[in-house]
């Protein structure tokens, strides 16, 4: 299959979904920010520089879910029925597992077109956050893994690229 946002010239595209059925759409992401112990500790106390971390970047995430189309120049507007930001707190412990909080997106809409992108930016948003919510504290902390880890609706059906 070829790129769908490249027309015959190479020149990019919006693609037409005008003639794609209106279809029940879900899609999930995940990311992590890891941080010193340390760091993670103030964000689970509710003692961070900045205030409530979590609470925060879950209203970041849900926000950055709903503006993916401003953001993304050929992503088209969703309706979204649903955007649902989670956290888990890693510890870590041994110094090659360093401590973080896992960001879990789902993202359910109900038409032409996919939820994959917002999903991926509500994490990237909400991971952002964590790190502007901290920094004062951890300067060292490193956004990775955002990645999609299942979707469903549409042609394609049910994609699962990693258990959950």
């Amino acid at each position: 299959m070829g790129l769908t946002h490249v027309d015959e010239q190479g020149s990019a595209r919006m693609v037409d979904v005008g003639d794609k059925p209106v279809t029940r759409r879900t899609a999930v992401a995940r990311g992590r920010v890891l941080m010193r112990p340390e760091t993670l500790a103030l964000m689970a106390e509710g003692e961070a520089p900045k205030g409530d971390t979590l609470a925060v970047a879950r209203l970041a995430g849900i926000m950055g879910a709903k503006q993916a189309s401003s953001l993304i120049p050929l992503c088209h507007s969703l309706l979204l029925d649903h955007v649902q930001v989670d956290f888990e707190l890693e510890p870590g412990g041994a110094p090659e597992v360093p401590a973080g909080v896992e960001i879990r997106a789902e993202v359910r809409s109900t038409g032409r077109t996919g939820a994959e992108m917002e999903a991926l930016t509500a994490v990237s948003v909400a991971a952002l956050t964590v790190y502007d919510m901290c920094k004062a504290a951890d300067r060292g902390m490193r956004i990775t893994d955002v990645r999609l880890v299942r979707k469903s609706g549409g042609r394609s059906g049910e994609i699962v690229l990693e258990q959950e």
